[in-house]
């Protein structure tokens, strides 16, 4: 059965728009699809140089089951500045975007024919002397001069490229036509059987993924999607073509059928959240109230529909406290959260917090060295990150050597003035279970690493019972 690669492009689209994600939201994205294990993440351009630099680079410590593919320009520099963003990747792959219509290539580039095809043979050579993968994407492919679209390839090829990727920008063929496109193509590119074949669809007319299936039977071996963009191919989409078509067809994909749903809703989570990584929450952000009346079964099913999965008697406890609790003010989502931290899973602490330094500043990156201590041991973790309570979190990971997903992530004052104390929630997800810690402390960056600790200890326990 023949395997076909996945490459999902969202935060390349998403760079593409300014602001569209923030950097922190690009990282989860980027961890959801490696623990996904699609064979490449495409990232890039790099439109903001010392940003998106940075953001490539960081990519690259952490994604170690996916290639990372770059995109970039038909031009030495951005092709240069590409590989150097990613040269630590594990696998990495310049990919140069090149525009085959003769509208394209005109409004883009101002170049006739001729001179793209002198400029493809000229970046593709250079790409090759940095990285052993080159992708050549033809953009809007479908609206190219065929005989030109052929010489195109057979120049990419001969130049050194090992994949060629044919993107359609209209999305305006019907799946039978989009096969019959491929077809004719690859009858007239003759070093295109040299290569990999990769095709990436419009969805313009709610064809992406069909098309997409009707390339794959005529040859196609790498496939575009978007986890987060409806303009293109839906990744959940076409792993669910997999599983419909894959037996008939005789292909499979690398993707794990039975994770997608989830990492999916998780990726959808992160882009449609509103606030930063760091969510201040205030009375304003919880409309939800629940009835003192609140019977035990309603709470029940209150509970599970938030992610939590508890034992009876801790959701009895929950109950109790919450009708106390409910006696005196209103009871909201937040507030359910804070009694469900406090009251389910108490457990004694395998990690506590002996010490933390934080350096932050606007100029500098953020950095955290935590000391914790268990047994009588100490255990200290050092990391950067994208702000103070980041980095803490990542430096816990590091003397814990495991990535924890966060769910949610809470802080507000619990007193008032200068010196008030801060409260911090945290909600961390495992297989599926939500976990739950508070912390309290004078400021919130302790609140943040005690809530953190608190959650991970109660994972911990529950692992080692």
């Amino acid at each position: 059965m023949k395997k076909v690669m996945i490459s999902d492009i969202s935060l390349s689209e998403a760079s593409k728009k300014n602001g569209a994600l923030s950097f922190k939201e690009k990282l989860e994205i980027a961890k959801k699809l490696n623990d996904l294990k699609v064979d490449a993440i495409e990232v890039g351009p790099l439109l903001n140089e010392k940003t998106d630099a940075v953001l490539i680079r960081t990519i690259s410590t952490f994604v170690k089951n996916s290639t990372i593919a770059v995109l970039c320009e038909p031009k030495v520099e951005s092709i240069k500045k590409a590989y150097d963003a990613v040269a630590t990747a594990k696998s990495k792959r310049l990919v140069i975007n090149i525009p085959v219509s003769s509208v394209q290539m005109e409004y883009t580039y101002q170049k006739k024919p001729k001179k793209m095809l002198e400029l493809i043979e000229e970046t593709v050579k250079y790409a090759k002397t940095l990285c052993n993968d080159v992708e050549v994407s033809l953009d809007d492919a479908t609206r190219s001069d065929i005989e030109f679209l052929s010489l195109a390839i057979d120049t990419a090829v001969n130049a050194g490229a090992n994949i060629i990727t044919l993107a359609d920008l209209s999305g305006t063929m019907l799946p039978n036509d989009f096969g019959a496109f491929i077809t004719d193509i690859k009858q007239n590119a003759p070093m295109l059987s040299k290569v990999v074949l990769g095709v990436q669809t419009n969805n313009s007319l709610t064809f992406a993924v069909a098309n997409l299936f009707s390339a794959i039977k005529v040859g196609a071996s790498l496939i575009k999607t978007s986890s987060i963009s409806n303009n293109f191919a839906s990744l959940e989409k076409t792993v669910a073509g997999f599983v419909s078509l894959g037996n008939d067809l005789e292909v499979k994909c690398g993707i794990n059928y039975t994770e997608i749903g989830r990492i999916i809703s998780q990726i959808s989570r992160i882009t449609t959240s509103q606030g930063e990584f760091l969510k201040t929450v205030s009375d304003e952000d919880d409309k939800e109230v629940f009835k003192k009346e609140t019977t035990l079964a309603e709470l029940t099913k209150i509970i599970k529909k938030k992610g939590y999965v508890l034992t009876a008697d801790d959701i009895h406890k929950v109950y109790e406290r919450f009708i106390a609790f409910s006696n005196k003010k209103e009871v909201g989502s937040k507030e359910l959260d804070v009694i469900i931290a406090n009251t389910a899973l108490q457990v004694p602490d395998t990690y506590s917090l002996k010490s933390y330094v934080i350096n932050s500043g606007n100029i500098i990156s953020s950095t955290a060295n935590i000391i914790l201590e268990k047994e009588g041991e100490l255990f200290e973790g050092l990391s950067s990150g994208n702000g103070p309570i980041d980095a803490s979190f990542k430096a816990i990971e590091n003397i814990l050597g495991h990535h924890y997903e966060l769910d949610d992530f809470q802080i507000q004052s619990v007193t008032e003035g200068k010196e008030a104390m801060g409260e911090a929630l945290v909600k961390l997800r495992v297989n599926g279970k939500l976990y739950s810690g508070r912390g309290v402390s004078i400021d919130i960056i302790g609140a943040s690493i005690r809530a953190y600790l608190n959650a991970i200890n109660k994972i911990i326990h529950e692992e080692n019972d």
